[in-house]
């Protein structure tokens, strides 16, 4: 799964894998539907990113008729033992162990609700924040219902887990949909994800995914000292701020 070394450097990524149903939408993503991630697709070739859709449907009419210059596509294999929301940080974490000597910076984002505003590489800000673990956020702080019958399975599987709620319920909740940083930083937050989806993930048998409560626990625990997250990162949730010229993604 290497990348092309023509688009090495900066790589925004994102993941569609259709057939499954998804409990957080709740519904099934048909097959070969490329106009869920139509959006994020016309957002970054029009800023002319570097980007990869990873996926496990489109057919080879869909990938040569949309892929261009700038997003290239990339077929992966669902492993059914996982879900969607987790499964993508598996892949991540393989093309990153693949890629990591010619990749400099990655950005990971959700594709059926996310486009892109503006190149956050090309950003003061990001270039001044090179150590930075970049990610979302909500209005609403870690210490939600939502977030409290989430995160069941992880409290009751690891033992750290409720002192870490205990630590942050006052602290915003962190949205897994946009996740950034340098190669390294990047590359340490998925190895850790993906080792804690598989240690904990493959005996879940709530109605959760455990990606929100998983992300905010590794970062949190691991990343806290250096997370920007909110403005100018991402618009703010679930708002559809089409216009914020001062952010580089719009989640929802």
């Amino acid at each position: 799964m290497e990348v092309n070394k023509e688009k090495a450097g900066n790589v925004i990524c994102a993941t569609i894998l259709t057939g499954l149903y998804d409990v957080n939408r709740n519904e099934v993503i048909e097959p070969n539907d490329f106009n869920k991630v139509k959006a994020w697709y016309d957002s970054v070739s029009e800023l002319k990113i570097n980007a990869i859709i990873f996926h496990n449907s489109f057919s080879d009419e869909v990938v040569a008729k949309y892929e261009n210059s700038y997003v290239s596509f990339k077929k992966v294999f669902f492993d059914s033992r996982y879900n969607a929301n987790i499964f993508r940080y598996l892949v991540y974490r393989h093309f990153l162990q693949e890629n990591r000597e010619i990749i400099q910076n990655v950005f990971v984002t959700d594709i059926t609700d996310v486009v892109v505003l503006k190149n956050p590489f090309e950003e003061e800000y990001f270039k001044q924040n090179t150590n930075a673990l970049f990610c979302g956020d909500e209005e609403k702080c870690l210490d939600n219902d939502w977030m409290n019958d989430h995160a069941t399975h992880l409290r009751n599987s690891i033992r750290e887990y409720a002192d870490f709620e205990a630590i942050h319920k006052k602290s915003i909740l962190l949205n897994c949909g946009i996740i950034g940083g340098s190669i390294s930083t990047m590359l340490s937050l998925m190895e850790q994800l993906s080792l804690l989806h598989e240690n904990y993930s493959l005996t879940n048998k709530s109605a959760f995914t455990l990606d929100m409560g998983a992300f905010n626990f590794i970062a949190r625990t691991q990343f806290d000292s250096r997370i920007i997250h909110g403005k100018p990162v991402n618009t703010i949730f679930k708002e559809y701020q089409n216009n914020n010229e001062d952010c580089w993604f719009r989640h929802k």
